[in-house]
């Protein structure tokens, strides 16, 4: 959100700031008044306003412009040339350039409040849409991670939540085909359908096949089949048509859910398509790799598609599972090396969830250069000692 702050931030700067342009309109009257007759500073006088648009708004630019062109004026009476061309020519390049530089400033912040705007809409939509994880469910200690690759972006395709059944807790990681708008769209849609099954007590499989369901029906709710002459009509009026279809049919995300009993030491998986989990246990790292993974959601009405299967791993008091999407494993450094995950995240078995992820969001920064290549989101779980950890509802 930094981008909220830096109008307020700016204008906190300008009474320091504006200390600059009024020196150098200091310096450059006493000079030129001083300086042998064949010598003119006062052309310099047009950098005062200009360096106060570096950090200043409209009026304090406007401002120093007036004192600019008095600066110039004055000069001319000292010097006794106020009324040649050559003066008056100065006066009225100072005005004219003077008036651009405010000019300027006054659409760049314009500008800079549009995308305020935009960036605080998006903030709250990602706070509804993306709202963080609990703390604490059940017996689990849980903390999540998300940066976008772009700076302007609150939120791209990489999704995760959390629901609570009667006796477990279950969450999904996920990361969206494609970025901006339909990405974005395409996350809530599935957002939305695990909020709305996920606390139920269905099993994993079934959970699977209706948010595999809810994204092919949002894809292909709008094309119907008219016939052959309707069709060729309608492509005949929309050369693009056959381009949004290909677009609809290929939308599907990666996703892992997960099923963590409050009692019993496990947890139940199914993977489609997605980076497997990694365990963290004393000082060790363990890749929960699936034996079979599925498509990806929505891609599961393609012939001969897996069922979607259920696998069982252990998951003790005191284990750490660290979910994660391909951005993170697929961050570059400059010389475009990947990030190393696994290698790094045995150093942070010991760690509490918020920790592990502070350790990851350095981590990554550092490695990119502070320049993710794709957006990255995170989910660290952690089972606490003992099994009879209060319930918390979600």
């Amino acid at each position: 959100m930094h981008l909220r702050g830096q109008l307020p931030r700016r204008r906190e700067l300008s009474p320091v700031l504006t200390l600059i342009p009024v020196g150098l309109i200091v310096a450059v009257v006493v000079i030129d008044v001083l300086a042998p007759p064949d010598v003119h500073l006062g052309p310099l006088l047009v950098a005062a306003p200009a360096i106060t648009a570096a950090f200043a708004g409209p009026l304090l630019t406007a401002a120093i412009g007036v004192l600019t062109v008095a600066a110039q004026v004055s000069i001319g009476i000292a010097r006794g040339v106020l009324l040649t061309g050559n003066l008056q020519a100065q006066i009225a390049a100072l005005v004219v350039v003077s008036a651009l530089v405010v000019l300027f400033t006054v659409v760049r912040d314009r500008g800079e409040r549009r995308l305020i705007q935009s960036r605080s809409v998006a903030g709250v939509a990602q706070q509804v849409l993306l709202r963080p994880l609990p703390r604490r469910s059940g017996a689990l200690e849980i903390a999540s991670l998300y940066l976008p690759a772009e700076e302007e972006a609150e939120m791209g395709g990489d999704l995760f939540a959390a629901v609570r059944t009667a006796r477990s807790t279950r969450l999904i990681i996920g990361d969206v085909r494609g970025k901006g708008l339909p990405a974005y769209s395409h996350a809530a849609l599935i957002l939305g359908a695990f909020r709305a099954a996920a606390h139920r007590q269905a099993t994993l499989p079934k959970l699977a096949i209706h948010l595999d369901g809810a994204v092919r029906w949002d894809s292909g709710q709008w094309r119907a089949d008219p016939g052959p002459g309707c069709a060729a009509a309608e492509r005949g009026r929309d050369p693009d048509g056959a381009a949004e279809e290909t677009e609809a049919d290929e939308s599907f995300a990666t996703a892992s859910l997960f099923d963590i009993p409050d009692r019993w030491p496990v947890l139940r998986t199914i993977t489609c398509g997605h980076p497997p989990a990694l365990l963290l246990r004393d000082g060790e790292t363990v890749t929960l790799r699936p034996r079979r993974t599925a498509l990806p959601i929505g891609l599961g009405g393609l012939p001969g598609a897996p069922e979607y299967e259920v696998e069982t791993f252990p998951f003790e008091p005191g284990d750490l599972l660290l979910l994660y999407t391909d951005g993170v494993i697929e961050a570059r450094d400059s010389g475009g090396a990947f990030y190393p995950l696994v290698e790094r995240a045995a150093a942070w078995s010991a760690s509490s969830p918020q920790q592990l992820l502070q350790c990851l969001r350095e981590e990554l920064l550092t490695h990119t250069g502070g320049r993710l290549g794709d957006d990255a989101a995170a989910v660290a779980v952690r089972r606490l000692a003992g099994s009879t950890a209060s319930v918390q509802r979600l």
